[in-house]
């Protein structure tokens, strides 16, 4: 066979991942903040688009179809009316006399100048609590430079990472030295700090307060690890102790701190803004996106006229970025409706949880919200990831509705979810000193809720809801 060139033409149909089309779908799995950050972002770098002011509501013409729709849309701005000299000083009033505001502030404090976060104080770090104690005592230079070693491998509660003859080498000095330095350091405030150890800890606390009973120093020292799992009655043999006299102790190493750095914690906490209000009125449930933080836009059209300048370039620039600027609203638009519609259909299939709480929370998957709006399971995975939604029984994770089914004895179907808040329930309300074990729980489950379950299954939730087995949640005291 003679090898030829030959030019053949096909048709073929293939899905092209467009720009716009990845852009859309990045806005769908965005959280809250990520889409506010996102949107200033895209403010900072397209200079045709703006935020819509609170007053140019009365300027708008065009009739509103949809709540979500009109804040992402083009508006006229119209240019602002110059005014005389006298008219300025008949709007500005009492304010129209620069004496008169000078004179008026006279009274002012000085903090009202400054802003909100300048009269905050610092919150202060464990190292710099730590390094603030070191400067005050009577350490030498070089003691002081060995301490920031010390303090330069603390964990985040306060515990030595390193071993003394590494911290030696990295400081150069004598292992003696250091662990003269340390013993040193394990005195500051918070006592106990600077330890290698969960033993090492208690026990600095105990000498600091005086704590020197040879049993309870015994206990700390050499019997910790039985205290952890709760073996007490080899120890009171051992010891000779009556169960009282152990829960003495025990009640002397519990007001023990063992994470003496925890509340230095450099961590800020994280407070979580619904996306979605479900509001009862009467018998029914109202779907209310929250749109607080989310600036309507618009495009201003005073660049329309620029489009007609004879400068291709500056024509080019401007039309790519007023398509960018429709796009990223139309985007918005359809995420705030994805989202409206998921919600609406999240409402419509779990209305028993809305209506009496969690134990009445039913099985679902994405694929029965997906074919109940007419999407895809994918669009709906994206648009439930990081959202939140606030119900009459609390603020919850879209994907909390989302749960695997147990068979019950009349043939229906109960909710992972239930079946949990049903068992942290159960658990919450047992005698401490006769705690259920994992097989009564199944049990009592199939009496209230009529759900098969077996003992793993009841296991494997009570590990996800973070609470111990029975034997080490049974108080013997």
């Amino acid at each position: 066979m003679a090898l030829e060139l030959r030019q053949q033409l096909k048709l073929t149909q293939q899905l092209v991942m467009t720009p716009q089309l990845q852009q859309a779908i990045k806005l769908l799995q965005l959280s809250r903040l990520e889409l506010v950050e996102s949107i200033q972002q895209e403010l900072l770098e397209n200079p045709v688009l703006e935020i819509v002011p609170e007053s140019i509501d009365e300027t708008v013409e065009a009739p509103k179809k949809d709540p979500a729709e009109s804040r992402f849309q083009s508006v006229n701005v119209e240019e602002p009316r110059q005014l005389h000299d006298s008219e300025w000083q008949d709007y500005l009033g009492e304010f129209s006399s620069i004496s008169r505001q000078i004179q008026g502030r006279d009274w002012e404090i000085p903090e009202e100048g400054m802003s909100f976060e300048a009269r905050l104080a610092g919150k202060s770090t464990l190292i710099g609590h730590l390094s603030w104690q070191l400067r005050l005592s009577a350490l030498s230079e070089r003691e002081l430079a060995v301490s920031e070693v010390i303090l330069g491998n603390l964990d985040a509660v306060g515990y030595l990472c390193e071993s003394i003859e590494d911290i030696a080498a990295m400081a150069g000095c004598e292992a003696e030295e250091a662990e003269r330095i340390l013993r040193i350091m394990q005195r500051l405030d918070p006592v106990g700090v600077c330890a290698r150890n969960l033993r090492e800890c208690l026990l600095v606390q105990m000498d600091e307060l005086g704590l020197d009973d040879p049993i309870l120093v015994s206990l700390v020292k050499d019997h910790l690890e039985e205290l952890e799992k709760r073996r007490y009655k080899p120890l009171a043999k051992k010891f000779k102790l009556s169960m009282e006299e152990i829960k003495h102790y025990l009640d002397c190493i519990q007001r023990l701190d063992p994470m003496p750095g925890k509340s230095f914690g450099s961590e800020d906490p994280q407070f979580t803004s619904p996306d979605v209000y479900i509001l009862q009125h009467g018998g029914d449930f109202i779907v209310v996106l929250n749109e607080d933080e989310i600036p309507g836009l618009m495009i201003n059209e005073a660049y329309a006229k620029e489009l007609s300048v004879h400068d291709k370039g500056v024509k080019d620039y401007i039309q790519e970025k007023v398509r960018s600027a429709h796009w990223l609203m139309k985007s918005l638009y359809q995420r705030q409706r994805t989202l409206h519609k998921v919600a609406e259909s999240i409402v419509r299939f779990q209305i028993e949880f809305f209506r009496h709480g969690v134990t009445h929370l039913k099985p679902m998957i994405l694929k029965d919200v997906a074919l109940d709006i007419n999407m895809h399971e994918s669009t709906v995975s994206r648009i439930t990831t990081s959202k939140y939604m606030s119900t009459p029984h609390g603020t919850y994770e879209l994907k909390f509705f989302f749960n695997s089914a147990l068979g019950m004895d009349d043939g229906s179907e109960a909710g992972s979810e239930s079946v949990k808040a049903e068992i942290k329930k159960l658990i919450s309300e047992e005698d401490p000193k006769r705690p259920l074990s994992d097989e009564l729980i199944s049990q009592l489950l199939k009496k209230s809720l009529g759900v098969n379950i077996a003992r793993r299954t009841v296991a494997k939730y009570r590990m996800a809801l973070n609470i111990e087995s029975s034997s080490k949640r049974k108080a013997i005291f």
